[in-house]
């Protein structure tokens, strides 16, 4: 394989381990936090126990994601130096703001939460988890601004003096249409994670101890864990339907913005009007018409454009006016066509069946995550335990996944789907990559790199099984030192 090759796969295997993290940690630290306030507000100890108990998981989380998210700054310098010689002036104050706004919450007030208990009043100690929460909420605006960028290159001009990319408004990145839709679609995906992952935790155990018997302990255990179960299936469902309304408007946003990757999606090789949806993609080659089948009328049309009578653009037509014409749609992508002929790319499209398969994957994945959420409910609904024995515990165990892994094939279809271009319509991949790094060098820092995230997805399984295991921490009332009694003093 070549260098670029390489890096790619390098970049896509770091990238999509981080991003298992990312959105429980986004969405937990805001129900955390929920699930604080309504101890503080109601002093009922149930709230407390869940309070710690999912602090515990989201905090494991958070490590694992600040440590994994680190090695993907350092690969733009060594295996993407062109890439970040060009986008260098733009995509480095997003990335600059995440730091010094939305990573300062975080580490500050989360560190505050973590080593606050008994040591600063309610209300400080409240404030903390929420100022945490909103810090990891910001920096999800602005990885995505910078992300959203790479997908439409808009407050940009290009130097041709120094062949760079030059930033004519921040407030352009800021404001992107992309990140417009893409923010809340992430977001609410998120919720739909960490929603799961509370329905998952929280119906395993209340089956586990519906099964054991009916102790003092375990019935009053029992209620904390139906209660969690609904609220984490509310959660789900509800973030369930934001997915679907937001990934409407995306569908349609990415119609106007990357109209190929909206057909590789669908696998439509020539311009249709009233395209269908197609279920099943067989083989990828365009020569031979539309490699679909088993397709819903105007389904494909209505997402793109709002109509089932709409055109839309095929994959062989945008190749051709791509080719003739280049990029016409924003500033910098029209100042950049010359050199895009230049690279010698004939072919504009994306994988056709990763990009399909993906999109229908995220899709079947959520809709059976929701599914679950919606049984939850039924089956606890009046004080019930859930029924249905080793179904119910495999479901439980398959909600926190299928949504995990739902937002993982999203992300891929998003990255993969901008190809060729690491910056759509500007910058080719095959431009972007260090031109003195040798693939030998990338190749062993990514076996390298795969062996490491390997040991720490054995530590990270291994210490949520334990802690998931062990079940409500045992609790007492939080006390408050007083001023004679060294406030907010760290000493043991």
């Amino acid at each position: 394989m070549s260098a670029e090759t390489l890096a790619r796969w390098q970049f896509g295997i770091t990238t999509v381990y981080h991003f298992l993290f990312v959105p429980i940690t986004i969405a937990l630290s805001m129900l955390v936090a929920v699930l604080q306030t309504m101890w503080y507000r109601s002093g009922e100890e149930k709230f407390l126990r869940l309070t710690k108990f999912f602090g515990k998981v989201f905090l494991i989380n958070f490590a694992m994601g600040v440590v994994t998210g680190i090695v993907q700054e350092f690969q733009f310098g060594l295996n993407w130096s062109e890439y970040s010689r060009f986008v260098g002036d733009i995509f480095g104050a997003p990335l600059a703001m995440e730091a010094l706004i939305a990573f300062f919450l975080e580490s500050v007030f989360l560190g505050m939460w973590i080593f606050g208990w008994d040591r600063l009043p309610k209300k400080v100690h409240l404030l903390s988890i929420w100022l945490g929460a909103i810090g990891t909420l910001l920096s999800a605006i602005f990885i995505l601004a910078a992300n959203s960028w790479m997908q439409n290159p808009v407050g940009a001009t290009f130097n041709a003096a120094n062949g760079r990319a030059e930033m004519t408004s921040l407030v352009a990145v800021l404001v992107n249409p992309v990140n417009l839709v893409t923010f809340p679609h992430v977001i609410a995906g998120a919720y739909v994670t960490a929603g799961g992952l509370i329905l998952g935790i929280s119906g395993w155990w209340l089956a586990k101890l519906a099964k054991a018997g009916d102790s003092d302990k375990s019935a009053a255990e029992k209620d904390i864990w139906r209660w969690a179960t609904r609220f984490g299936a509310w959660v789900l469902i509800i973030a369930g339907a934001a997915v679907i309304i937001t990934g409407d408007f995306q569908g349609k946003a990415l119609t106007e913005e990357q109209p190929m990757k909206m057909a590789a999606a669908e696998g439509l090789c020539h311009s249709e009007k009233g395209a269908g949806f197609s279920l099943i993609l067989i083989g990828s080659d365009c020569s031979k018409g539309n490699p679909t089948a088993l397709t819903v009328p105007g389904l494909f049309s209505y997402l793109g454009a709002g109509s089932f009578d709409a055109t839309m653009e095929g994959i062989a037509d945008l190749n051709e006016q791509y080719a003739a014409e280049g990029f016409q749609g924003n500033q910098l992508q029209k100042e950049t066509t010359t050199q895009l002929k230049e690279a010698g790319i004939t072919d504009f499209a994306p994988s056709i069946p990763v990009s399909f398969w993906t999109f229908r994957i995220m899709m079947v994945l959520g809709f059976a995550a929701i599914a679950i959420g919606i049984w939850a409910l039924i089956a606890t609904a009046k004080g019930k335990d859930p029924k249905g024995g080793k179904w119910w515990t495999a479901a439980m165990i398959a909600v926190p996944l299928l949504s995990l892994f739902g937002n993982s094939f999203g992300w891929i279809f998003s990255e993969m789907g901008r190809q060729p271009f690491v910056v759509y319509g500007v910058l080719p991949t095959m431009s972007a990559n260090s031109p003195g790094v040798s693939a030998l060098e990338v190749g062993l820092t990514m076996v390298l790199f795969t062996l490491l995230y390997g040991s720490l997805a054995v530590v990270e399984i291994g210490l949520q099984l334990h802690f998931i295991k062990k079940g409500l921490p045992e609790v007492e009332e939080p006390t408050v030192l007083t001023d004679t009694d060294a406030p907010l003093s760290f000493a043991y």
